[in-house]
């Protein structure tokens, strides 16, 4: 069967989220997306983890599905979690977030048990730490050699693995001796699979893409489609084994819409591209303070393949935007307005948005949405948009009806539209 599932998601309970952020919206929610599995986000909170026991209920495969039966069996929760590590390491200030799967509540009961040992776990859904990433992943294995530890947003430059501003260059030098345990990264909103194939050292790593949602809207806005079984742990074998045939695909934003895809600062309204950061020196034209060196120019700089280049055993990616976001640009109104919002709710109380992005054809579409918003998502998928991209925390801005059009820099779409 085929699974979209996004995987790293927040509770109410983690800073600058919506208030919104629970079990129930987050299913009632993925049943509109046509998502079949989300993370439960934030088990390491003791407020979010008791709603978690009170309201979840195992399926007797390492997943959960709601008591109430308010979105049916159509969708099912996997226990997860963010952490963020702040630690010095070589010499530098390190700052690593870290997404962590867990198979039963026992196995994060015992994560739980031990964090709050180490550090506060009260204050925030994703709680900050000052021991390693390799204290971190030890304390998960030992709760529970089936759970997982995949660092997040593997390249954003303030708190990833491979950030400009505290990261690594490598697996190795983060994780050490435990690199073994890590078999998967998340891509993050501002890179994609095919940015990622320039390093070969990422060759047996399976890259995961999820929302990192913060509000129940956001849900889907980057996801993984499986075809296997609802199963935490066949889903867990085809992460370790990077399983081509029961991983289908990663949806993705542009990376261009992502808010550290380029290079800039966002004070003084200036954005550049790798080149033009190196000619500076990394410092900023109008002011000279250093830049936010972004996602591209970091992969540029770990990368040891060229643009375009395709590993034999990729995962393809399909790259999309939005519903909503497609329904704005074609109407030329706010995401927020009274019109996109009457449309989308229109549109996914007839069929899961899932279904106009990925699956329905040219004729569905015209019929379901009209010729306009048929055009737009079919000019979303074969990549003919204008992106503005984003920048130092500024997410990039996509426009469907325009002259410009985007690169085609995802090659990967080939034989999936």
């Amino acid at each position: 069967m085929r699974i979209i599932a996004d995987l790293h998601i927040h509770s109410r309970y983690s800073r600058a989220t919506s208030r919104e952020m629970t079990l129930e919206s987050l299913a009632l929610w993925a049943k509109l997306k046509g998502i079949g599995l989300i993370g439960t986000g934030d088990f390491t909170h003791p407020a979010h983890f008791a709603s978690i026991e009170e309201k979840l209920e195992p399926t007797g495969n390492g997943l959960f599905v709601l008591k109430n039966g308010i979105a049916g069996d159509d969708v099912r929760f996997m226990l997860s979690a963010e952490v963020s590590n702040i630690f010095s390491l070589g010499g530098k200030t390190r700052k690593v977030h870290s997404l962590i799967f867990s198979p039963t509540i026992e196995a994060a009961r015992k994560i739980n048990a031990a964090f709050s040992s180490l550090g506060n776990i009260n204050s925030d859904g994703r709680p900050i730490f000052g021991f390693s990433a390799q204290d971190l992943i030890k304390i998960v294995m030992d709760a529970s050699p089936e759970a997982m530890l995949v660092p997040a947003h593997a390249w954003t430059p303030w708190f990833s693995i491979f950030g400009s501003k505290s990261g690594f260059d490598s697996i190795e030098e983060c994780f050490g001796e435990y690199s073994k345990y890590i078999h998967a990264i998340e891509t993050g909103l501002s890179s994609n699979p095919e940015m990622n194939w320039r390093i070969s050292a990422l060759d047996r790593i399976t890259l995961i893409s999820n929302s990192d949602a913060h509000s129940p809207s956001k849900l889907g806005r980057e996801a993984n489609v499986f075809d296997c079984n609802m199963d935490y742990y066949e889903i867990r074998d085809i992460l370790i084994n990077k399983d081509k045939k029961r991983f289908l695909y990663t949806v993705e934003f542009y990376p261009e819409e992502g808010k550290y895809h380029s290079d800039g600062h966002r004070a003084c309204g200036v954005r550049l591209g790798p080149e033009e950061t190196k000619a500076l020196s990394g410092n900023c034209p109008v002011c000279g303070k250093g830049l936010t060196v972004g996602v591209l120019s970091r992969v540029e700089e770990l990368s040891d393949r060229p643009s375009g280049y395709i590993p034999e055993n990729a995962i393809p990616a399909r790259h999309m935007v939005p519903l909503e976001e497609i329904l704005a640009s074609a109407m030329g109104v706010g995401v927020a307005s009274v019109k996109v919002q009457r449309e989308y709710r229109r549109l996914v109380s007839a069929a899961p948005e899932f279904s106009y992005l990925l699956d329905m054809d040219s004729d569905e579409l015209t019929e379901s949405c009209g010729e306009l918003i048929a055009s737009a998502i079919q000019r979303v998928r074969s990549g003919e948009i204008s992106v503005s991209p984003g920048y130092d925390g500024e997410f990039g801005r996509i426009c469907v009806f325009d002259k410009k059009i985007v690169p085609q820099t995802h090659p990967v779409q080939i034989g999936l539209l």
